[in-house]
């Protein structure tokens, strides 16, 4: 894993130094099955069942630094599956911050916060995990300082930017067969502005809107 974070580094998808020290201590190997911990390091996303997987390092690399996150923040991270970013999350806003996990399929939620729970953070409260329907978000926690969502939606949920803080960012896959990342600041009641980078490939994002 030091080899690909290296690698990361040289390649400008990792650039601060705290999102580096995160990457260096949250070992994606905790993250994986069994059988797919010999690929733990490698710059590819992996099957964690269910028609789910754990991103490419260089995807979450790119989203975490784009998101900005301080110490002390909220976050709500939808899709958690393995927890590798939930966990990444959580290191990030250090003990006074908090990350709410979502994901919607019960195996996958355990999966994730047994996986999540190797570093602390459930039993200190800092990373909580919840079963439920990503789109909706999590309105009775809300606002979000940030929302990092992990699958691909055709349009961004409006859902998702009600929950945010004025100043509060989200950042989500967009399309259908390739998609943009999309990051998207709120900077009034009702305001938003938003960037797109391309050229990315996700699971899709499944529930109501």
């Amino acid at each position: 894993m030091a080899e690909l974070i290296q690698q990361l580094i040289d390649q400008g998808y990792l650039k601060t130094k705290k999102v580096i020290q995160a990457f260096k201590r949250i070992n994606r190997r905790d993250f994986v099955l069994p059988d797919m911990q010999s690929e733990s390091g490698k710059n590819i996303p992996l099957s964690i069942g269910h028609g789910q997987t754990i991103s490419q390092p260089l995807t979450v690399a790119f989203m975490i630094e784009l998101l900005d996150i301080q110490e002390g923040q909220k976050i709500l991270d939808i899709g958690s599956g393995s927890g590798w970013t939930a966990a990444l999350l959580a290191e990030i806003v250090g003990p006074k911050g908090k990350v709410f996990a979502i994901e919607r399929i019960q195996e996958l939620k355990d999966f994730g916060e047994s996986n999540v729970s190797k570093y602390n953070f459930v039993k200190s409260n800092r990373a909580i995990f919840i079963v439920g329907d990503g789109i909706k978000g999590l309105p009775e926690q809300a606002p979000f300082d940030r929302i990092h969502v992990a699958a691909a939606a055709n349009k961004i949920p409006s859902t998702l930017l009600k929950q945010l803080t004025i100043g509060g960012k989200l950042i989500i896959p967009q399309g259908i067969n390739f998609q943009d990342i999309v990051l998207i600041e709120k900077i009034g009641k009702n305001k938003y502005q938003q960037e797109k980078f391309p050229g990315f490939n996700f699971v899709p994002l499944i529930g109501s809107d």
